[in-house]
C-alpha cells in the first residue's frame, strides 16, 4: 500500500514506514501497488499522480475530524487525527497549529514560514535582503542586522508556538520541523504524522465507520 500527502511544493509518499519526497514533474511509476490513498492540496499535482496511479483513491471524502472549525484543510485533517492530545505544528511555507485533546479538535492558527517571513522583509527594503542567520541566539539582543532579522522572524514563530501549547506535548512536521522543535523541550519531530491519520481514517473505513 501507498500513501501521498500531495502538498502545494512537493509529493510526500509513505510506504511500510519509509517517508519520501518527489517534485509533480519527476514523478514516476517506480514500483507495483495495488492500493494507492491520496489527500491534495493542490489539484494539478493530484492530477499528476493520478496519470502515474490511475486508480489512486482521494482520503478526502471519508476524513472526518470532531471540530468546530470551518474550512479546515485535509491535511491539517490528518495531521490531527495522528495524535489524540497535543499540539501539530506542520513547518512549511506556511505554518499551521491545531491543538487537539481526547480527540477533538479545539481549533487552530495560521501564520508564516520562516522562508515565508524572510521574503517579506526582503520585499520591505533592499537594505533588508539577509538570508536568516538560524543559528541566532534567541537569549540575547542581537548586534547586527542579518541576527536582528532572524531574532525577529524565529522568535515570533517561536513565541506564538509556546502560547499556544500550554504544557502540551508538540508534534513538529513539514520542511522546518525538525529545526523549529529543537527550541522545546516537549516536542517530538515525526514526518509521518499525516500518515498515521491517513492510515487511521483507512481503519475506520474498514470498520465502516466512514
Amino acid at each position: 500500500m501507498l500513501l501521498c500527502d500531495i502538498g502545494n511544493t512537493y509529493l510526500h509518499f509513505y510506504q511500510e514506514g519509509k517517508v519520501w519526497k518527489e517534485l509533480p514533474r519527476r514523478l514516476k511509476a517506480g514500483m507495483e501497488v495495488q492500493e494507492v490513498y491520496y489527500i491534495s492540496v493542490n489539484p494539478p499535482s493530484a492530477r499528476r499522480l493520478l496519470e502515474v496511479y490511475p486508480h489512486a483513491i482521494d482520503l478526502a471524502p471519508h476524513m472526518v475530524l470532531d471540530t468546530a472549525y470551518k474550512g479546515l484543510g485535509v491535511d491539517r485533517m490528518a495531521a490531527c487525527k495522528g495524535i489524540e492530545d497535543g499540539v501539530v505544528v506542520d513547518a512549511g511555507s506556511a505554518i499551521t497549529v491545531d491543538v487537539m485533546q481526547n480527540q477533538v479538535h479545539l481549533g487552530g492558527f495560521i501564520m508564516p514560514g520562516i522562508a515565508s517571513l524572510s521574503s517579506m522583509l526582503k520585499s520591505i527594503s533592499p537594505a533588508l535582503e539577509k538570508e536568516l542567520n538560524l543559528s541566532v541566539e534567541l537569549s540575547a539582543l542581537p548586534q547586527n542586522t542579518r541576527d536582528a532579522l532572524s531574532y525577529g522572524a524565529i522568535k515570533a514563530i517561536v513565541m506564538m508556538i509556546q502560547n499556544s501549547c500550554k504544557n502540551k506535548r508538540l508534534f513538529f512536521t513539514g520542511g522546518d520541523g525538525k529545526y523549529l522543535a529543537r527550541f522545546f523541550e516537549n516536542a517530538i519531530h515525526d514526518n509521518s504524522i499525516v500518515f498515521k491519520g491517513m492510515l487511521k481514517t483507512l481503519e475506520e473505513m474498514k470498520e465502516g465507520k466512514r
